[in-house]
């Protein structure tokens, strides 16, 4: 299906932009918050420690959202959470210079972020025809791209007419109307998870070995892209770069978003091989991507490489949107597509470490082949678990009681 006619599906439109616009602040929060303790006198170590605050509260509150979703619906939880996060932002831009308003409100934050990423995709399949998800896959990992550019163009938009807090104030406002969008679109109010006679397992979809082993080798990945991260910076701190570190991580996301339209356009249909080797293949190019980074060529060679990192990271992710869908147990599907936010964030956040590490006691060289080291090992964990990567359950579609595919809001 072409892309203009994917769009023009009714609902979709609506969906996946109040995603996006709900999803803004999670892309606004680490150079928001770092600006505004600043301007209010703090030293990094505290900057380091808040942010550091609202990625690991995000972690966890994540997959616990993701579960209650699928207990009691999208529409209650999608706007509970988004009040409790602009509360949450609202503190933190209230009182600033109040330490423990400062990481109580990183904390609520990040813990109620709205889990708008894993509920669209929970509607993807009622929203498309079956043989068109995959597409529409690629069109959401496409899009999330451009949140990563937009984030911090939005806060330094902000920040040049008006005091840091305001960027604070901007992503509450943000999370409610982005969640407000999706929670009253009619997918949304008539989706239920599918039925199951099992009782609830305390490990809710990570029961499934292959899903466990597709998220863990996703943080492999995550590795990689939170290296690439820290070693920008220290890259372009020594070599000449027109516009330093920002520049290597833009071209990275249109790398990305380049990917995932690609394949969405031509992948999808031509390539025939199986999702698994699908996945294996693709996580297989992006090591290769990050080892030819740990070359260290000069600026251009190394704007080129940039562009390749995220040209198969992409198409990986959209690739693995459908696996997590498929490998999900019944009644489990939000929990795991938020448990694979949390797998691959928690692999950046470790990548980030990692290379910070090896930067302070080595070469550049060496950061980028500790994040190339992940990815391989992350390719290696798809390769060794191709065989469980199959369907646990025949039906993977949510239940959309009420509508289907054509209804309107």
């Amino acid at each position: 299906m072409p892309y203009l006619a994917l769009l023009g599906r009714p609902h979709v439109v609506r969906l996946l932009s109040s995603s996006l616009v709900g999803r803004l602040p999670g892309a606004m929060a680490a150079l928001g918050i770092a600006l505004t303790l600043r301007h209010a006198g703090y030293s990094y170590q505290m900057v380091g420690l808040t942010t550091g605050v609202f990625a690991a509260a995000g972690a966890i509150g994540g997959p616990m959202l993701g579960r209650l979703v699928d207990r009691t619906g999208q529409p209650r939880v999608l706007l509970f959470s988004a009040c409790l996060a602009a509360a949450g932002f609202a503190l933190l831009a209230a009182a600033p210079g109040v330490t423990w308003a400062a990481v109580a409100g990183a904390a609520v934050a990040g813990a109620a972020a709205p889990p708008l990423e894993p509920c669209l995709r929970t509607l993807w399949p009622a929203l498309v025809e079956p043989d068109d998800v995959e597409q529409a896959y690629a069109v959401d990992a496409g899009a999330q791209e451009l949140l990563f550019i937009a984030g911090p163009l939005v806060v330094a938009g902000i920040v040049a007419l008006a005091p840091a807090r305001d960027t604070l104030w901007a992503a509450a406002v943000l999370g409610l109307v982005g969640s407000a969008g999706m929670a009253t679109a009619a997918p949304s109010r008539a989706w239920a998870p599918a039925a199951t006679s099992a009782a609830p397992h305390w490990l809710g979809p990570l029961r499934s070995t292959g899903l466990l082993l597709l998220l863990v080798a996703l943080g492999g990945s995550g590795v990689a892209v939170g290296t690439f991260n820290v070693f920008t910076v220290a890259y372009a701190e020594k070599h000449h770069l027109v516009g330093g570190a920002g520049t290597l991580l833009a071209l990275s996301a249109l790398g990305a978003l380049v990917g995932a339209l690609t394949y969405g356009a031509v992948g999808t249909s031509r390539w025939k091989a199986s999702a698994p080797d699908k996945a294996v293949l693709l996580a297989a190019g992006m090591a290769g991507s990050y080892w030819l980074v740990a070359l260290v060529p000069g600026p251009a060679g190394s704007c080129l490489l940039a562009v390749l990192t995220g040209v198969f990271f992409a198409p990986l992710l959209t690739v693995s949107f459908g696996l997590v869908g498929e490998l999900a147990p019944a009644g489990a599907v939000t929990e795991a597509f938020a448990w694979l936010v949390t797998f691959i964030g928690v692999g950046i956040a470790l990548g980030a470490a990692v290379g910070g590490a090896a930067l302070s006691g080595g070469t550049l060289r060496t950061a980028a082949a500790c994040g190339a080291l992940g990815a391989t090992l992350g390719a290696a964990t798809l390769l060794a678990a191709r065989t469980r990567l199959t369907p646990v359950r025949a039906d993977v579609s949510p239940t959309v009681a009420g509508t289907d595919r054509h209804s309107t809001v």
